[in-house]
């Protein structure tokens, strides 16, 4: 017999630790609204507008160096992080006032020229810049998206499982909402950027969120329709340990790989990997703990448990 990973005749009592969960859960979701209301994400150029500069130096230089040679071109508060190894002598700074975007590369070359000399030659290797009225318009947009998706979702997973009970619906879309959640809490005490990129990253996880969602959902439903004198609760409870060892393994694989992303893959894909990284540990943990607790809570409310589960196909 070949090894397995999970016993085919586990039995974790998943649904009976539920109000511990969603205690949890709950407490972390409001930390997360509170960060997100006092403290507030980092947002990178694509939000927040401005512009961001990756320079490069033949010598060692600091950001402190790079600031003051920048002075006479009034750009504003002006913020340099060093850009990947140090030994590469790359800089990234931000700042918020643009004149002549045209010629900033040059302008900006000319001033640390005439400010560090031949000795320390600096060159400008992209320039990125947004509008503050575009930034504000993205970022609007970037979050409407992201409630759109989550809202419509739920709707996609209300109607698969209708005949099971609507409540997989709202299950779905609370779970999304504490996926989400979890996320931008997760980017607020990081303080890594939060840009087009890592909003890519975060709708990404609602696919992943709601895909491992279904993969319960449905096998819930094929259970129910078995055993339709079982309880809806006994039910799910088999259908998360029945589904345990493919959600281990899809989300092992691709923990893996992020992490891999997270260690090598340098400073530019950092937020979307860590965004994911977070996204796909909570998105298994929200399936589990989150969209089905509210099912019971949903049917219990309304006197539902074995009905529901009798409504099966």
């Amino acid at each position: 017999m070949g090894l397995q990973l999970i016993p085919p005749d586990i039995n974790i009592d998943f649904v009976g630790k539920r109000y511990i969960f969603v205690a949890l859960s709950t407490l972390i979701n409001i930390a997360a609204i509170v960060l997100l209301l006092v403290v507030g994400l980092n947002y990178g150029v694509d939000f927040a507008g401005g512009s961001v500069v990756q320079l490069k130096f033949d010598q060692p230089t600091n950001g402190e160096e790079i600031r003051k040679a920048l002075t006479s071109m009034d750009l504003g508060e002006v913020s340099v992080q060093e850009f990947g190894a140090a030994a590469q002598n790359q800089f990234l700074v931000r700042f918020d006032k643009v004149n002549n975007i045209g010629s900033l590369g040059k302008r900006l070359e000319t001033a640390l020229d005439a400010s560090y000399g031949a000795a320390n030659k600096a060159q400008v290797l992209r320039v990125e810049t947004v509008g503050a009225k575009v930034g504000r318009d993205l970022r609007i947009d970037g979050f409407l998206a992201v409630a759109v998706a989550t809202v419509f979702m739920g709707i996609y997973i209300a109607i698969q499982f209708r005949n099971v009970s609507w409540s997989f619906g709202a299950g779905a879309v609370i779970a999304l909402i504490h996926d989400v959640l979890v996320v931008t809490g997760a980017l607020v005490i990081s303080r890594l950027e939060f840009d087009l990129t890592t909003l890519a990253a975060v709708l990404t996880v609602i696919g992943f969120s709601v895909h491992d969602t279904i993969i319960v959902s449905d096998r819930i439903r094929e259970d129910a329709a078995k055993r339709r004198r079982e309880s809806l609760e006994v039910t799910m409870n088999r259908a998360i340990n029945e589904t345990l060892s493919r959600t281990i393994l899809t989300s092992g694989t691709a923990l893996t790989v992020l992490l891999s992303l997270l260690v090598l893959g340098g400073p530019i894909l950092r937020p979307a990997a860590f965004t994911l990284f977070v996204g796909i540990i909570t998105g298994t943990y929200s399936s589990i703990y989150i969209a089905g607790p509210v099912v019971l809570f949903w049917e219990k409310g309304h006197g539902g448990g074995k009905a529901a589960a009798s409504r099966a196909a």
